[in-house]
């Protein structure tokens, strides 16, 4: 029986980490898509700041996801990284591409 309870608690653990992902995981594509909406209209400062929780969720995601969303959780991290330093320095065009990449990357995550 007590075999039976380890096994069953080790089974929803490993359910609710995957749960986890795909939390952070949505979350992530939607401030990256909200990031790339304000990069396309210039706003450079609000691009950052979503590109930055952005980054908080991807990271958060990437932690408990496993093999090819692993992947493209952690490439996604990096062009919203490279978004945020771009915004930073008022190049919205750069740093919207990078936002874009990142959507794509959080998308193929996703799937």
């Amino acid at each position: 029986m007590k075999k039976m309870a380890s096994i069953c608690a080790g089974l929803l653990f490993l359910l609710s980490t995957s749960v986890f992902a795909e939390e952070h995981a949505a979350a992530a594509l939607e401030h990256a898509n909200t990031a790339v909406v304000h990069g396309k209209a210039g706003h450079a400062p609000v691009l950052v700041e979503h590109a930055k929780a952005a980054l908080d969720h991807a990271l958060a995601a990437s932690i408990v996801a496993k093999g090819v969303p692993k992947n493209h959780l952690d490439a996604g991290a990096k062009e919203l990284q490279e978004a945020i330093d771009h915004g930073n320095l008022g190049h919205v065009g750069k740093a919207t591409v990078h936002a874009e990449a990142a959507v794509e990357h959080i998308t193929a995550g996703n799937k």
